[in-house]
């Protein structure tokens, strides 16, 4: 998927998100449960229920498809949706802080625990950090640290997944 076309797809149909948000909340969705359908998601998106066609639902209902595979291979193959690297840090990085919102939304939007083991907790933070980045980040220095914070959110997410997952009888593992 390109990340562009689906940021175009959502701001053409009146989401109030970025294809970075959108993303983010479908795995906050799949981390807690990985059996979720679709149309939760959809419904999220597009509060005003938007008339999307249906090549423009394909495109969305894959993304969505495409993360629950990745999240749940063993393959480590799982990945933030943002922009690509030739794209301004500062975009990227605003990018990562709406990933993190989206994200956050996403688990709040099924998962209504009101206490968080230690780890999750410690996770959850961090990625609340994470929605404040600084997006007048420029040179190399913050390259790398926009790389380290996408690597550890990256393990993070699937460390989450297991912990968040609930079964398909709805308790928690």
């Amino acid at each position: 998927m390109v990340y562009q076309v689906i940021n175009t797809i959502l701001a053409s149909n009146d989401a109030d998100v970025s294809a970075a948000e959108a993303h983010g909340m479908a795995t906050g969705i799949l981390c807690v449960n990985g059996q979720a359908e679709s149309a939760h998601w959809l419904k999220e998106l597009f509060k005003d229920d938007a008339d999307l066609s249906d090549e423009d639902r394909e495109a969305l209902v894959k993304l969505f498809e495409q993360t629950r595979i990745l999240l749940a291979s063993e393959a480590f193959e799982f990945d933030l949706f943002l922009p690509d690297d030739d794209v301004f840090l500062d975009e990227r990085v605003q990018a990562l802080s709406s990933w993190c919102q989206g994200f956050l939304f996403g688990i709040g939007s099924v998962y209504t625990a009101k206490v968080w083991s230690g780890d999750v907790s410690e996770i959850l933070k961090d990625i609340t950090e994470f929605t404040k980045l600084d997006e007048g980040a420029e040179g190399e220095e913050d390259e790398n640290a926009y790389m380290e914070v996408t690597e550890y959110l990256r393990s993070a997410i699937l460390l989450l997944r297991d912990e968040l997952n609930i079964n398909t009888d709805g308790t928690v593992h």
